[in-house]
């Protein structure tokens, strides 16, 4: 049978016009609305360490949020950098996120001889949760009860005192080295595997002090088994009154504490960034969770922006980018 060209002509046009149609829905289905399934956070230390207390503070909270399960995994090692190149090297669809902390993503990059990432741009910024303080402790053995006496009876001791950190380019050694460059003294740093051992080897006599964060030495200077002579904050803290800081007692510049974030692989879609941000600063607000990082020490900061967390990062980075070289600290 022979069909006109015409005929021929108008049956495919609609042919192809309902094959289109029929594709339409596929076309047009908008993407899954974030999250539909369960979210990790990495943490990059062991669990019962600071920022794994934190992350699971935070989680519990956020879940009821985002409607979701926040699972907390933590992969430690090597100042959190093997945490933070898993998440570096994960998909940028806001379920792989990091426990952003100033090791990893501050000063490991100009300690370690590599790191497999780039701290300023292999990272979404999401949310500055705060800092933890420094504090200077000695043992009790120790013939000090000011940083002036410290420093008058290290003076007369070059070498003749040691502080112990957790580990070599950890904020702890960080606090040390310039404490001994503004003071104008010599220590011998003890580097430990972790605060914990640190702490313990501390309170033993083993080592004469230690400029560890808070939480892991506030329990022993209340017991009088540790004596606080500084701690790294504008202002004194309620949790210790009678601490002062150490501008107050002439150690101008020591900028050096531990802060905690929620960060993402590079490319996160903005309205992912702003949702995941959003269910932070609600958790860090609930009454039920705030007490638990209060307790830690956490300074909450005052910008709550992925843009100002962003211009946080950069000024870190700048500011370790010559303070570690000035300081001399390099891992072997």
């Amino acid at each position: 049978m022979h069909y006109p060209r015409r005929s021929i002509l108008r049956a495919a046009a609609i042919g192809a016009a309902l094959s289109t149609l029929t594709a339409l829905p596929a076309l047009a289905q908008a993407p899954a609305a974030f999250p539909n399934k369960p979210i990790r956070i990495i943490v990059g230390f062991a669990p019962g360490g600071g920022t794994d207390i934190v992350a699971r503070a935070l989680a519990p909270r956020m879940s009821e949020i985002l409607g979701q399960p926040v699972v907390i995994e933590n992969r430690s090692g090597a100042s959190g950098t093997i945490a933070a190149d898993v998440v570096a090297k994960s998909a940028a669809d806001g379920y792989t996120l990091l426990m952003g902390h100033s090791n990893s993503n501050a000063i490991a990059p100009f300690v370690l001889p590599k790191v497999p990432y780039d701290a300023g741009s292999d990272f979404s910024p999401i949310t500055y949760v705060g800092y933890v303080p420094n504090v200077l402790v000695t043992h009790p053995s120790v013939p000090a009860k000011s940083v002036k006496e410290l420093i008058d009876i290290a003076k007369k001791k070059p070498g003749g005192f040691t502080f112990a950190s957790s580990g070599i380019g950890s904020t702890q050694h960080v606090a040390g080295e310039l404490f001994e460059r503004i003071a104008g003294i010599h220590l011998v740093h003890i580097p430990y595997r972790g605060s914990g051992q640190a702490v313990q080897d501390l309170l033993a006599g083993n080592v004469n002090m230690n400029f560890d964060t808070m939480p892991p030495v506030l329990p022993h200077i209340r017991a009088g088994t540790l004596r606080a002579l500084a701690i790294s904050t504008p202002q004194r803290l309620p949790q210790l009154p009678d601490v002062p800081t150490f501008s107050e007692v002439g150690i101008k510049g020591f900028d050096v504490t531990n802060w905690y974030s929620v960060m993402g692989p590079k490319g996160m879609p903005r309205e992912v960034v702003a949702k995941i941000n959003d269910a932070v600063l609600q958790a860090m607000a609930d009454p039920k969770v705030r007490p638990t990082l209060e307790a830690q020490g956490v300074q909450f900061g005052t910008f709550r922006t992925p843009e100002e967390f962003g211009k946080f990062i950069s000024d870190e980075l700048a500011k370790y980018r010559k303070m570690i070289p000035m300081l001399g600290i390099k891992a072997e």
